[in-house]
C-alpha cells in the first residue's frame, strides 16, 4: 500500500516538474518570438517534451499554457507589491521599491518584464483583466492616491499620475528590453527614478 502512494506521489511530482518546465519553455518562447509565432511543437521541443502531443497531458492548448503563465507572473508580482506596502509606510518609499523591483526583474528575470511590458497579453488573452485592473496594479493606483492624498504627490489624479510617473519607468525599461539601450537595466534606474519622480513629486 505504501509502495503505492509512494509510486503515485511520484507521479505527481514528475507531472507538476514537467508541467513547470513546459511553462518555463512557453514564457522564454513567447518572449522571445511573441506569441503567435510559437507553436506547441516549440513549446515541446523547448521543454524536452517528446512532441506537441505530451503537452496535452498537461494543458488543453497554448492558450490555457499562456492563462497559467498569466495568472503566475501576476500573483507573484502581487506578494511583491503586499510585502513593499508593508515595510514602508510613505509612498515615495513604496514607488522606490517597486522601482527598484521593476528594474531588477529586468535584468535578472527579463522574460517575465518582456511578457508584462511589450507583449499585448490582451490580444491572446481577451477574457482575462487588463494588466491596469489585476491586483498588483490596483494596489499600486492606490499608493499614488494615497501619496496624493497626503499631499506627497501633486494634486492629479491617480491614473495620470500612473501615465506620468511609471510611462517613463516603463519606456526605459522597454528600450533595454528591445536592446535599443545597450547596458544592463540598473545602469539607468537612478536617471529614471529621478526624472519619473519629478513629474509627480509636489514641490
Amino acid at each position: 500500500m505504501d509502495q503505492e502512494i509512494n509510486k503515485e506521489q511520484e507521479k505527481l511530482k514528475d507531472k507538476e516538474a514537467q508541467s513547470t518546465e513546459i511553462l518555463a519553455a512557453s514564457l522564454k518562447l513567447f518572449a522571445e518570438k511573441g506569441y503567435f509565432n510559437t507553436s506547441l511543437a516549440d513549446i515541446a521541443d523547448a521543454s524536452g517534451v517528446k512532441s506537441s502531443a505530451g503537452i496535452y497531458k498537461h494543458f488543453k492548448n497554448k492558450q490555457e499554457i499562456a492563462q497559467a503563465l498569466y495568472t503566475w507572473i501576476i500573483d507573484r508580482l502581487n506578494v511583491s507589491i503586499d510585502d513593499i506596502r508593508r515595510r514602508n509606510r510613505k509612498s515615495s518609499e513604496q514607488l522606490r521599491e517597486i522601482v527598484d523591483l521593476w528594474f531588477r526583474l529586468t535584468d535578472e528575470a527579463p522574460d517575465i518584464m518582456q511578457f508584462l511590458l511589450v507583449l499585448k497579453v490582451s490580444e491572446f488573452l481577451p477574457d482575462e483583466k487588463p494588466l491596469m485592473q489585476t491586483a498588483p496594479f490596483v494596489k499600486i493606483h492606490k499608493i499614488l492616491h494615497n501619496g496624493i492624498k497626503n499631499n506627497e504627490l501633486k494634486a492629479i489624479d491617480s491614473q495620470r499620475a500612473y501615465c506620468h510617473f511609471f510611462g517613463i519607468i516603463e519606456s526605459t525599461l522597454r528600450q533595454v528590453l528591445a536592446g535599443d539601450l545597450s547596458k544592463k537595466a540598473e545602469y539607468y534606474e537612478g536617471d529614471a527614478w529621478l526624472t519619473a519622480w519629478a513629474t509627480i513629486v509636489k514641490k
